[in-house]
């Protein structure tokens, strides 16, 4: 039995074809189909020809003809056989399939001849390295006794060079087998399976092409690294399995790591295959989710023209971004990269996947550091006890017909087994003694340890499925019939520990647990790149905890330490909105200023939000302050100056009445009528002091207080003048020959019109105050930042009416007033009367414009200007002159003087 690649490896050429004696199409081996098209394609390609329909028509009878005389049927391939590269023996065979070669040349077809096998090239280590695990596995469970005990496995590995049509034929060809069978007529082709399982391929492409073959028979097929998301659609293919998560998580996991580190402008780049373009397409769809948008999106193949290439490399180059997200196998990075260093393009931050973010050969091929302080996702590093000495134990055959290996071998150490091949000075020739761990390649890293496991993983995984169902125990039943669907059942519902302690199940879609590393790329001082875990991303925990960034100190790009800026906009502060920029994506926005009364109080925000009510936006426009109050208060300037005048006006009055007290008995006092005096100086002093209730915060009594009893004060001060008056005149006329007027208006009705007047304004405030009152309100009209705190009138009509009243009577007292100005007197009241009405009236005729024009608490600091100014034009015009007299021209305060006629007059 052999358990080293070294002791399993052999080649056959492919020479024979695949014919029979007799065509029956519908018992053909599968790979017959095949054949047929190719048949049938080339009838198309020569049907227009005449010559050559005649010459197909003639070839058709002769091949009926011949195939009619047959008396058995041989069912036997009509291509070359394809045997396999890597093989052994046992009772239970397994299949295998590996990029061994990572590229091909095409040959043109003619179509005149078979066509030409894919010429392999470019040697692929990591695939041996592939192989190498699933011998590793084989031989400690053919060495284990609590696994499969007496069964051995044994397994068939081909080399696919990455080209689809060859796996599709490797897969069939694995599964038919060469050998000729030999049945009756009337019997099928038909056979059990030459594998029960296949494990591989790398691709995911390659996967999809063979999957789809294959899954009609529901053979089952384990894959260590094909990580397309479509492969878990199990209606399309469904005996798919793998030990590698879905980049269904791992595009979403990119995703969130790019938003993580405020990226929102990146480029992308991805393989031109199936897992770069399904796991570039749920990459893009989970960042516009979350608010990333992509500058750019190409795609290219390792194949492509080397135009292409640089197309590619253009558009990276004239780009705004600087963080390029990848979906690469690490072939085609090796070409982008070294199309990089050619342009000398660096000081981008690279976002890789698991197909090369922990490969220390591609780290090794950047000597221009192009991908230095690269950040991607890895699968959770792992240790497999045993395989890293198994693989690197390897020892050339005896036998030079082995092509494969002695490639692989003359690659590994740069030389030939024969002279004659020798193409440089660098070659040498080969011994087969050489020793391997003395040479550094990718055969000999070991930094994929991880992906070895998945193989590990899926050759256990098959191994526990065959150990249910042949019921082993102390052994196994080798009478069980296998075939590929029981198996597959069994496979899908296993789960068990490897030694190692790592849990091995598949769920609904065939898939493993998604669980990341976050991976660093760290340049040390020697030039060798450190792959430093900085995180982890974990599907299975609640989405605000599935990623996990270590406090560890990251490199980027450039070994900067700062991570790096990649925004088609900076970020729109508080106080500001986003508004987008016309035809370009949506991360690409100017930041416009709040309007007045809205805030915004995070970052990018795209709206602003209005203040709350009394709320008002501050400068920066970030926050609502709440808004100032503004009504006229005793603390400012204006307030404290009315307050003054209000207390002077109330202080001049009190001493002018105690003046007139005090020299009540002198004939000035009572010439002019003193109890009327005494009354208008008690109401005047209410007119100073009821402006003070016009100053402080509004209140609802305060409301009422001083609208009513500034009325019913004036009204007060007005029906005394105008009383006054009145006296003055029926004085005069009571002079006249034959009149008797003073007995009709005498100190009795002079009270009782004071009290009548003021009764009827009484009447008006208290019909204002019972229908609708004045009541505090709070103005949010006037100014945008300010809440004028004023009076409602509550009834325009009621305020309307009491200045109407006042006004009524200040016109009154003037019209009289002015009729008696001529009376003769030395000292004739009515004139100053006249020009204090005439001083009152023009107060507040001037004071209506302006107290409706005047704004929040001006309004209310020009009522009390006017009731001031109206106050002191009815103290000082009328009590000055008198007072001047009593104080200053005691000599004219007599009787004699009061009554005397043709005296000069006093002014």
């Amino acid at each position: 039995m052999y358990d080293k690649m070294s002791d399993v490896l052999s080649y056959h050429p492919c020479s024979t074809s695949c014919d029979s004696s007799r065509v029956h199409l519908s018992v053909c081996a599968i790979t017959d189909s095949l054949d047929l098209r190719v048949l049938l394609s080339m009838e198309q390609l020569q049907i227009d020809d005449p010559v050559t329909e005649q010459g197909w028509a003639l070839l058709h009878l002769l091949l009926v003809a011949s195939l009619s005389q047959a008396e058995e049927m041989v069912c036997k391939l009509r291509e070359d056989p394809e045997n396999p590269h890597i093989s052994k023996d046992g009772d239970i065979m397994l299949g295998g399939m590996f990029s061994f070669h990572s590229s091909w040349k095409n040959r043109d077809d003619t179509y005149m001849h078979k066509p030409l096998s894919l010429q392999c090239t470019r040697l692929n280590f990591r695939a041996f390295q592939y192989a190498q695990a699933v011998l590793f596995s084989i031989k400690e469970i053919n060495n284990s006794t609590d696994l499969l005990p007496g069964i051995k496995l044994g397994c068939k590995i081909y080399d696919t060079c990455g080209s689809i049509p060859r796996a599709v034929r490797m897969a069939l060809a694995m599964v038919n087998g060469n050998e000729e069978v030999f049945v009756s007529s009337d019997a099928p082709c038909t056979r059990p399976a030459e594998i029960q399982t296949i494990m591989g391929e790398t691709s995911s492409s390659l996967c999809r092409a063979i999957a789809t073959v294959l899954g009609p028979f529901h053979l089952p097929m384990i894959s260590h690294f094909a990580t397309c998301a479509c492969l878990s659609d199990k209606v399309k293919y469904p005996s798919f399995l793998r030990t590698i998560p879905s980049d269904y998580y791992q595009s979403r996991a990119l995703a969130q790591l790019v938003r993580y580190f405020g990226w929102t402008w990146v480029g992308a780049v991805r393989t031109n295959a199936d897992y770069g373009n399904y796991g570039m397409a749920i990459f893009t769809e989970a960042a516009e989710q979350l608010g990333i948008c992509l500058e750019y999106s190409v795609a290219f193949f390792r194949t492509d023209p080397p135009e292409k290439i640089r197309q590619i490399i253009n558009i990276i180059k004239h780009s705004t971004s600087k963080v390029i997200v990848t979906f690469l196998s690490h072939m085609d990075l090796d070409i982008l990269i070294h199309e990089f260093s050619q342009y000398n393009l660096t000081g981008y931050q690279w976002v890789g996947t698991e197909a090369w973010i922990f490969d220390s050969q591609t780290a090794a091929m950047d000597t221009h550091h192009i991908l230095d302080g690269a950040i991607g996702l890895f699968i959770p590093k792992a240790h497999v006890s045993g395989m890293k000495e198994f693989m690197l134990d390897v020892k050339p055959l005896n036998s030079s017909g082995n092509e494969l290996f002695t490639e692989f071998w003359e690659g590994l150490f740069n030389c030939k087994f024969n002279q004659s091949d020798l193409s440089n000075e660098n070659e040498k020739v080969c011994t087969g003694d050489e020793d391997i761990t003395e040479i550094h390649n990718s055969f000999t890293d070991m930094s994929l340890m991880p992906i070895f496991n998945n193989v590990y993983k899926g050759v256990y995984a098959v191994a526990h499925a065959l150990h249910n169902i042949l019921g082993c125990n102390e052994t196994c039943n080798s009478k069980v019939q296998l075939n590929p669907f029981t198996i597959l059942q069994h496979i899908k519902n296993i789960r068990f520990k490897t030694k190692e302690g790592d849990e091995v199940y598949f769920n609904e879609n065939g898939d493993p647990a998604a669980k990341y590393e976050i991976i660093n790329w760290q340049p040390t001082q020697n030039g060798i790149v450190d792959f430093v875990t900085v995180g982890l991303y974990d599907a299975s925990l609640p989405a605000d905890r599935q990623m996990n960034i270590e406090n560890k100190t990251l490199i980027w790009a450039q070994n900067s330490l700062q991570v790096p800026l990649s925004v088609c906009s900076e970020k729109c502060p508080p106080g500001t909105r986003k508004v987008l920029q016309k035809g370009k994506p949506v991360c690409c926005y100017d930041c416009i200023r709040c309007a007045e009364g809205e805030f915004s109080n995070i970052t990018d925000s795209i709206t602003c939000e209005r203040c709350p009510s009394e709320f008002w936006s501050n400068e920066k426009r970030d926050a609502c302050v709440k808004m100032e109050a503004e009504f006229l208060s005793y603390e400012e300037i204006m307030g404290c100056l009315l307050t003054a005048a209000s207390l002077f006006g109330t202080c001049m009055t009190c001493l002018v009445a105690y003046i007139f007290f005090r020299y009540r008995k002198t004939p000035i006092v009572r010439a002019n009528n003193a109890e009327l005096s005494f009354l208008l100086l008690f109401s005047l002093t209410l007119c100073f002091l009821c402006s003070l209730t016009f100053i402080g915060q509004p209140s609802q009594w305060s409301c009422m207080l001083r609208h009513t009893a500034f009325g019913i004060t004036f009204v007060l001060c007005i029906s005394c003048v105008l009383g006054k008056t009145i006296v003055v005149l029926m004085a005069f006329r009571a002079t006249l020959p034959g009149s008797n007027v003073m007995k009709w208006f005498g100190p009795v009705q002079q009270r009782l019109s004071v009290v009548g007047f003021t009764l009827i304004q009484v009447l008006i405030c208290i019909l204002w105050l019972t229908i609708s009152p004045p009541f505090p309100f709070k103005n949010f009209r006037e100014f945008k930042d300010k809440i004028i705190i004023e009076c409602a009138l509550g009834s325009a009509i009621g305020f309307w009416a009491v200045l109407g009243y006042i006004g009524l009577l200040a016109l009154l007292c003037f019209f009289l007033a002015f009729l008696a100005r001529k009376l003769p007197d030395n000292f004739n009241e009515a004139k100053f009367i006249t020009f204090s009405m005439l001083i009152f009236c023009a107060v507040w005729i001037t004071f209506i414009p302006a107290y409706v024009s005047s704004p929040g608490k001006f309004s209310v600091a020009v009522e009390i200007f006017a009731i001031l100014a109206s106050s002191f034009g009815l103290l000082i015009c009328i009590f000055a002159p008198k007072c001047y007299i009593i104080l200053l021209k005691p000599e004219k305060n007599t009787k004699k003087n009061m009554m005397g006629k043709g005296a000069p007059k006093t002014s």
